[in-house]
C-alpha cells in the first residue's frame, strides 16, 4: 500500500517517458490545479502524485511510474491479483490516464484507459491483475498531457492486493 505520505514507496519514474509524476501537497498548488485534498488524509497537507500540463509539456507528452517487480510464482496472484486506486482529473482540458500490466519482458497490456475530465473529485477503481504463466510483472500508471494549463490528473492510495 502506497498513500505517498512520506515518499513514492518503491514505485519508480519510468525511464520510457518525457517527465514525471510529482509528489505534492494541494496546500502548496494554486486553485484550480489539481484536488482541494488528498484521498488519504482528506486534508490540504496531505500527499499523492500529480502531473499537470504546463508550458514544459506539450500536450500528449508522457509521464510514467512503475511498481516494484510483483511475483507471479504464487498462485493466488494469478488468481486473486488486482490494484485499488484513487484517481482525480479535473481540468477543461485534461489528457488520459492509462494503466498497463507490463512483464519482465516488455509486454504491456491496457488495464484501464480515461480521458477527460472526470469531475472535481477523488474516484476508486479496482483492476484486476491478469495474466497466464509465470512472468513476474510490474503495474505502470501513465498520464498524458493535456492542452491547457489548468488541469491535472492525480493518483492517491495505491493498493496491490497481498496475493501478489
Amino acid at each position: 500500500h502506497c498513500n505517498f505520505e512520506f515518499d513514492l514507496c518503491g514505485w519508480k519514474q519510468d525511464e520510457n517517458d518525457n517527465f514525471d509524476w510529482n509528489l505534492r501537497t494541494s496546500s502548496t498548488t494554486k486553485t484550480g490545479t489539481g484536488p482541494a485534498t488528498d484521498h488519504t488524509l482528506q486534508e490540504p497537507s496531505g500527499h499523492y502524485i500529480f502531473i499537470k500540463s504546463s508550458f514544459l509539456q506539450l500536450p500528449g507528452q508522457k509521464a510514467r511510474i512503475s511498481s516494484p517487480v510483483l511475483s507471479r510464482r504464487n498462485k493466488d496472484c494469478k488468481v486473486c491479483g488486482r490494484i485499488l486506486f484513487y484517481y482525480h482529473m479535473y481540468g477543461a482540458h485534461v489528457g488520459s490516464l492509462i494503466v498497463y500490466q507490463r512483464t519482465t519482458l516488455k509486454h504491456e497490456k491496457i488495464l484501464f484507459n480515461l480521458t477527460g475530465n472526470q469531475g472535481n473529485f477523488w474516484q476508486r477503481k479496482i483492476l484486476i491483475l491478469s495474466g497466464d504463466g509465470d512472468e513476474d510483472f510490474q503495474v505502470i500508471f501513465e498520464g498524458i498531457a493535456g492542452k491547457g494549463p489548468k488541469d491535472g490528473i492525480a493518483l492517491d492510495d495505491l493498493t496491490l492486493s497481498r496475493e501478489c
